[in-house]
């Protein structure tokens, strides 16, 4: 059921009243929790390690959906703390104000701050760094990586790109960054020419529209074949423009997404799920001052956590043994995509990352 409470939508689960009190809290940032991304790969593993626990757990979704401000997320936090959250997890780069100023009024609250960075009480790095807030870091170079990777190997030439946080989100940012990186080995390696269409336009609130799509349905009529949609509810939309030409493809984000459609072949992913239920496993058994307080994790394939879900990819040409290959150079630190994004928001950051090689990167603002 749902409750509306001041500016604030909250979902219960069923059976529940406004007087229980739920110890884990999902804050999401914009958007539905039950996007097929991130909002809900993070639920699923705070959902996950509850039930195995024997936590009560619950979600908020701040007012004003995709419209959502500081504001909105500030009285979520309130909210679940109000009803007895210990710890909140909250995914999402634009958590950060939020997060700041709620952390520093409740300080015995735990915040888990997924996709974010180690906070301080100023919010621009000079300030007392908070120990009550901890950050999961995603190598999501790694995941666009094996995406391009296996896209031009399995034989396609002309790809698309649409990036969610309009260019100033680093986790869209590194994934766009590693998509190219990966779709240029492979086109060296085949010696074939690939272009890789580029688009921040209309990500800044990762939700689907219809100039998305519109977007999106235009490239795929002049020519892309396969479309990376990175960001929440944008895939809905790209699925829409694929849908509505022959042969569109999509690849996914996040999560494995290919429940989404047919038209997915395959999915950048992050370990949201497993990592959320790590930390909250840490900060169970004690181990928050040592391991957590005011610190950043940086998870990648080291860590199992960024990959492909190979095992329901649709690819013709490019093998489960393929990606091993690839995938363990990644693991191993062999193969090590380039996560310096500064100036993707440019013509001139897509040249100079292609230059010399076998792809070309039109870059549409």
């Amino acid at each position: 059921m749902a409750i509306l409470l001041a500016a604030l939508v909250v979902f219960t689960m069923a059976g529940c009243t406004p007087k229980d009190k739920y110890e884990i809290a999902v804050v999401t940032d914009v958007g539905q929790l039950m996007d097929g991304g991130f909002n809900q790969g993070t639920y699923e593993g705070v959902e996950t390690y509850a039930k195995a626990n024997n936590k009560t757990y619950n979600y908020y979704q701040p007012a004003n959906g995709a419209n959502a401000t500081d504001n909105d997320r500030i009285a979520a936090m309130r909210q679940a703390i109000a009803n007895g959250a210990k710890v909140i997890v909250a995914p999402g780069f634009l958590q950060a104000t939020a997060m700041t100023t709620v952390a520093l009024e409740s300080k015995d609250v735990k915040f888990v701050f997924v996709d974010g960075w180690a906070l301080d009480s100023v919010g621009d790095g000079s300030g007392e760094i908070l120990k009550n807030v901890t950050a999961i870091v995603y190598k999501e170079q790694e995941s666009g990586y094996l995406a391009g990777y296996a896209a031009v190997k399995d034989g396609y030439t002309k790809l698309g790109g649409t990036f969610g946080g309009g260019g100033s989100n680093p986790a869209c940012n590194r994934f766009a960054y590693g998509f190219v990186q990966g779709a240029k080995d492979a086109a060296n390696e085949l010696g074939v020419d690939v272009e890789v269409k580029i688009s921040f336009m209309y990500g800044s609130s990762f939700s689907a529209s219809q100039e998305l799509a519109t977007q999106m349905g235009s490239w795929y009529n002049a020519g892309t074949e396969v479309i990376f949609s990175c960001g929440g509810s944008m895939v809905q939309s790209v699925i829409q423009a694929a849908n509505e030409t022959p042969n569109g493809k999509v690849i996914g984000v996040d999560t494995d997404q290919s429940n989404l459609s047919e038209r997915v072949i395959t999915s950048a992913m992050k370990g949201l799920s497993v990592s959320v239920q790590k930390v909250l496993g840490e900060y169970y058994s004690g181990q928050w001052d040592a391991k957590l307080g005011g610190q950043a994790s940086n998870l990648g394939a080291a860590d199992d956590a960024t990959s492909l879900p190979i095992k329901t990819s649709k690819f013709t040409n490019f093998t489960e043994a393929d990606y091993n290959v690839v995938y363990g150079k990644i693991k191993s630190g062999e193969i090590t995509p380039d996560a310096n994004v500064a100036g993707c928001d440019t013509a001139e950051f897509w040249a100079k990352a292609v230059e010399g090689s076998h792809v070309t990167v039109i870059y549409e603002q």
